[in-house]
This record gives structure tokens, C-alpha cells and sequence, in this order.
């Protein structure tokens, strides 16, 4: 039932891992004249903000692992909109790509991250990881899933720390070498902020397009039952 429970909440954990613009941020907090001191605030903000919204999620769902439930009804048709969503939302982000030899661009608030204040890097974690549109579907997919597996008491709780973490390792990852690698680890961060910068329209609808199709999926097996 475990090994079961781990595998529904997987794919939405590590498609929030993998969050292109969440990465650049931490990496130019860090990069900042505070980064020993905002990066793992930030990190701890995001560690709560995916926390919260999937412990939201199991109490308004707790009952949806009965298929004749209203709360597993409201599940299945929930998750058909927003696989729907996240479908037509990574058609739209590939369409929208940047032209062949333009370059890519981080959103203009980023390029005051590092001087932010202790309060907003803490704030902005816990907004960019529990507020975010497309992280409170995958988590709210993810938390379901574990329910309707029928975890429940510490199975549910490890499922939900799992997705947490899971969810969490790209940004925790960062703060940890940059605490732990000196000089090498800025310089690798660096380069995977690049990357990540140069491809993130193609990450972001890969991913929206793949996660919304598996959720999608999963809603209308759930209302052909």
C-alpha cells in the first residue's frame, strides 16, 4: 500500500521539482550579498508552502478513496479541468516560445532577488511553491491520488512528506551546495541557471503538456468507475 501511495504522488513531485523559474530564483538569492542567510529561508518557505497545500488538500479530500463519495466525485471532475488546464496551458507555452535566435529572459521581479530581504526571501518561497497556480494543481493531484490509493494515518503522512521532499530537492539541493561547494558550486549553479533560463519554455510545456495528460487521464478513469 506504501510502495502504492509513492508511486500516485511521484510524477506531480517531481514535475514541482522541476519548475524552471523557482530554480533561477534561489540561485540568484543565493548568488546575492545575503545568500547564506536568504537561500535556506527561502528554501524553508517552500518546504512549508507545498507542506500546507497538500495537508489542505488531504482534509477537504479525505473521503475520496470511497468511489461513491462527493468528495471523490468532486476529485475526478477536478482533476479532469485541470489536467484540461495544464494541457492547453503548455500548448499555449510552446506557442508563445521565443523565436529561433532570441534569447530568453527571466521575469523582470527577478532581477532584484538578490537584495531581498530575510521576510520576503521566506515570503516568496512559501508563494512561489503554495500559491503557484500550477503547483496547487500538481499538489492537489498528488495529495488525491494518495488518498484515493487509500493511504491513510502514517502512510498518508510519509506520502505527503515524500512529495514534499521530493518536490522540494531541486531548491533544497541548490542551497546545499551552495553552503557545502564554495566557489565550484556557485560556478555550477550559475550554469544551471543559464540552462534553465535558455530552456525553460521548453521544460515548462513538456512538463504542463505530460502532467496534464496523466492527470486527465486519471479523472476520467476515476468517473468511469
Amino acid at each position: 500500500m506504501l510502495l502504492q501511495t509513492m508511486g500516485a504522488v511521484l510524477p506531480a513531485a517531481l514535475a514541482v521539482a522541476l519548475s524552471p523559474f523557482p530554480l533561477v530564483g534561489i540561485v540568484l538569492i543565493l548568488a546575492g550579498s545575503r545568500g547564506r542567510r536568504n537561500g535556506p529561508l527561502f528554501a524553508a518557505g517552500w518546504v512549508a508552502g507545498l507542506a500546507v497545500a497538500a495537508t489542505v488538500v488531504v482534509l477537504v479530500f479525505g473521503r475520496a478513496d470511497d468511489p461513491d463519495s462527493t468528495s471523490s466525485a468532486i476529485a475526478d471532475w477536478g482533476r479532469v479541468l485541470a489536467g484540461a488546464a495544464l494541457v492547453v496551458w503548455g500548448v499555449r507555452t510552446w506557442w508563445t516560445r521565443p523565436s529561433a535566435g532570441e534569447t530568453a529572459r527571466p521575469p523582470r521581479w527577478m532581477a532584484s532577488l538578490g537584495d531581498v530581504t530575510a521576510g520576503r526571501a521566506l515570503l516568496l518561497g512559501a508563494l512561489l511553491s503554495g500559491a503557484n497556480p500550477k503547483n496547487l494543481v500538481l499538489t492537489a493531484s498528488a495529495a488525491t491520488a494518495a488518498v484515493e490509493a487509500g493511504a491513510h494515518g502514517s502512510d498518508l503522512v510519509l506520502a505527503v512528506a515524500l512529495f514534499v521532499l521530493l518536490g522540494s530537492c531541486t531548491v533544497l539541493g541548490a542551497v546545499a551546495a551552495h553552503l557545502l561547494g564554495g566557489r565550484r558550486a556557485a560556478s555550477f549553479l550559475d550554469d544551471v541557471r543559464k540552462f534553465m533560463i535558455a530552456n525553460s519554455v521548453v521544460i515548462t510545456a513538456v512538463v504542463l503538456v505530460l502532467l496534464g495528460s496523466n492527470i486527465l487521464g486519471d479523472g476520467l478513469a476515476g468517473l468511469g468507475r
